[in-house]
């Protein structure tokens, strides 16, 4: 296959193009500390942004960060898992995946277990990252810049080599890189994806740690555990172990089938996730309020009923792919490949976008009616779902033709069952 049309030139631009994504590149990051300073205002910051671009200043706050990025890095490639096939890319090429997230989050928690044994509780790890949450976000988003600045221009080596992103090549440097030029940027001979990586662990395990830091503070200023701060804490670390111990599901989602790996991605995993989807931890943890059992009760009935939506229809449809679900029914596809409209997936095109929603509600229940700013995070994340739908369904309509027009006839409703 000629590399024109192996990579071919994009053509359409999403996010308003060039101007949208400078305007988002520039201002996502001040909203992130915005809201955050907004949800706990007494927090102490440094706006010297000289400050933080000088690491012989910032070492502190540099070093830390580094060193829990690396650490990971390193861990995601030594630690035992299990080999497993990704989809087939448009080269022919199918890429191995190495899944161990099990062995990861195991050692997370026996460490936290020794330190905390060693430290009497006190535990200085957490302590710091929750004295210095604020100034970590700048270190994050910093670090995020680096690092899409690093795949972009490394984009470029060999790269006749490379299947590069269909919605990243314009040949515009600050769409690509903010898009993602390259498909799957791997490193160290290939062992370190370091897409998938970004996804689903230096973000994701942060925002675990961002949450326990505020338990742990509260635990120590008052001597005691508040029910709605252990509470989002339970729930989203459920959310969060759920997410990083089934990271094989993540293979066939459209962050890493479709999308290249640039300042959209690794801002939105690496500051976004953790530093904006813990607020309702950061609130509670200077605002603590007691739920009760009956808001407890009502809570947690939402969060296992968008689980269990969520949850069960992905396990369909991923067992499905495997062949494990023959008698369901479906449309073949000229392609060869199969539209499942059965079981879950026969009341919305997207029913799994429905029960993501609920749990993100129910997280935000947990500060009951006492700010609008925790409802940040389910607000966004209906526009984010609504977004990844649109994307989706144009995806889908080029890629299947009038199959796709077939399967949205049968399955007519796209996130909400009746209403959309």
């Amino acid at each position: 296959m000629a590399y024109t049309e192996l990579n071919p030139k994009t053509k359409k631009f999403e996010f308003g193009g060039v101007v949208g994504t400078t305007i988002l590149s520039l201002t996502l990051p001040i909203f992130t500390l915005i809201i955050n300073q907004l949800i706990t205002p007494n927090d102490k910051i440094t706006y010297d942004p000289v400050y933080y671009l000088n690491p012989f200043q910032s070492y502190s706050l540099w070093l830390p960060y580094l060193v829990w990025f690396t650490s990971l890095a390193i861990l995601d490639i030594i630690m035992p898992g299990h080999w497993v096939k990704g989809t087939t890319l448009r080269n022919g090429q199918v890429l191995n995946y190495k899944i161990n997230g099990i062995s990861n989050c195991l050692l997370l928690i026996l460490v936290l277990a020794l330190r905390w044994q060693l430290t009497d509780g006190q535990l200085p790890e957490l302590q710091f990252l929750y004295d210095h949450y604020m100034e970590l976000n700048v270190i994050s988003f910093l670090f995020a810049f680096y690092l899409a600045t690093w795949v972009y221009l490394r984009s470029f080596i060999n790269e006749s080599k490379r299947v590069l992103a269909l919605g990243g090549n314009s040949g515009n440097v600050v769409y690509d890189w903010f898009i993602g030029r390259e498909l799957n940027p791997r490193s160290i001979c290939g062992l370190w994806d370091i897409k998938l990586y970004c996804e689903l662990r230096p973000g994701m395990l942060l925002w675990f740690l961002i949450n326990l830091s505020c338990v742990h503070h509260v635990y120590l200023e008052t001597d005691q555990w508040n029910d709605s701060l252990c509470l989002i804490t339970a729930m989203q670390s459920w959310y969060i172990f759920d997410g990083v111990l089934n990271e094989e599901g993540l293979l066939s989602m459209m962050d890493i089938v479709t999308d290249g790996f640039g300042f959209m991605l690794s801002f939105g995993d690496l500051t976004m996730v953790p530093f904006t989807y813990a607020l309702q931890a950061r609130w509670l943890s200077e605002n603590p309020i007691t739920l009760g059992y009956t808001k407890i009760s009502m809570i947690l009935a939402l969060m296992c009923l968008g689980f269990t939506v969520f949850h069960l229809s992905n396990q369909q449809k991923s067992h499905f792919k495997q062949g494990k679900l023959n008698h369901m029914k479906f449309i073949p596809t000229e392609r060869g490949t199969r539209l499942l409209c059965d079981g879950w997936w026969s009341v919305s095109q997207h029913i799994n976008y429905l029960g993501d929603w609920f749990i993100s509600l129910s997280w935000c229940l947990t500060t009951w009616f006492n700010t609008p700013l925790t409802y940040y995070y389910s607000a966004y994340f209906a526009i984010l779902l609504i977004h990844r739908q649109i994307r989706d369904e144009e995806k889908c309509h080029k890629k299947y033709g009038k199959d796709w027009e077939e399967y949205q006839r049968r399955v007519p409703y796209k996130i909400i069952p009746y209403v959309y």
